[in-house]
């Protein structure tokens, strides 16, 4: 099965090849005989039924400083591809929900990974509270009155965005701290939306796990362990990604929602488990694949392809 397939993604020559996910799943497509096609969401045009987009053919190589080679700029209609991978990083903002409004006038007749409709059906921080009993105490509120309240009961409190990713604006506030209120304050005048306060969790310090799952299957995991000076453990601010292996309750977490992220058409997700409470669900820019290989598990981009070929079989 040779298949066309497009990448739409944040600028190639920018990632850093070592930890990128897109880009393993790109090699991997490259060694099964797929051809690439590769441009950024800024390039979607869509015009009647059609949607297209400029971008390159290219090839890709495992070098780091050479692991690009573009053609010539071209515009194409993406509903004569057989796949097409969201794989831009957040903000979930208007923009980002405005492209799966884009990409779904062309799935599934071109499959679309993952589903566009249930990306935007599934922020990170919202689709998790559908798992309330798996997760830790959270609120989500603008009322500074409920958020001091969900302090006063549970102490040691986590305060951060709602649609924000890679770890910023993240905030740890002890039961005592007096930067609350002027916290409350920056978070109203910054962000139109709620934010999220969660109880702290001290199992943090011995990492936030992070699980893999294809098509609803448990594929992989990292243990993420945040520095000496952080509360956060994602790798861009210094957590130092280890082995591990899963315990019986993140078996059952994944035993939990894996056939209802089967059932979504969510094909590559990420999910983050500290101790014995989920956290968040990534269904938008999932990452974790290459370390998880690079510690001796599966190949993930291998069995991400093996799903999506079973999918245009079909």
């Amino acid at each position: 099965m040779t298949l066309r397939v497009a990448v739409q993604m944040d600028p190639i020559e920018s990632i850093n090849i070592a930890g990128d996910s897109t880009f393993a799943i790109m090699l991997e497509a490259q060694a099964r005989g797929h051809t690439l096609f590769y441009y950024q969401p800024k390039a979607l045009a869509l015009k009647g039924d059609r949607l297209h987009a400029t971008g390159h053919w290219v090839t890709v190589r495992d070098e780091k400083g050479n692991h690009f080679a573009l053609g010539k700029e071209e515009r194409v209609d993406l509903g004569a591809f057989d796949v097409v991978h969201m794989r831009q990083d957040p903000p979930f903002d208007m923009n980002y929900i405005t492209i799966t409004h884009m990409l779904e006038q062309i799935h599934p007749r071109t499959l679309v990974v993952n589903d566009p409709r249930e990306v935007r059906n599934a922020p990170e921080k919202l689709y998790v509270m559908q798992y309330r009993d798996l997760m830790p105490p959270t609120l989500i509120t603008r009322d500074p009155r409920e958020l001091q309240a969900f302090r006063e009961e549970h102490g040691e409190i986590i305060l951060k965005p709602l649609y924000g990713n890679g770890g910023a604006g993240i905030f740890r506030l002890g039961g005592e701290d007096q930067n609350f209120g002027a916290l409350v304050e920056l978070f109203t005048q910054s962000f139109r939306e709620p934010f999220i306060a969660q109880r702290y969790l001290p199992e943090v310090r011995k990492g936030d796990k992070r699980i893999i799952l294809v098509d609803g299957e448990f594929a992989g995991a990292i243990n993420r362990v945040p520095a000496a000076n952080e509360n956060r453990s994602n790798m861009h601010v210094g957590g130092r990604p280890e082995p591990t292996e899963l315990t019986k309750r993140e078996r059952e977490i994944c035993e939990r929602l894996g056939p209802d992220l089967k059932a979504k058409g969510l094909i590559f997700v990420g999910i983050d488990v500290i101790g014995d409470w989920l956290t968040e669900i990534n269904v938008t820019s999932p990452t974790g694949i290459r370390e998880v290989k690079r510690f001796g598990g599966a190949d993930i981009a291998a069995l991400i392809w093996d799903a999506i070929e079973r999918k245009r079989k079909r």
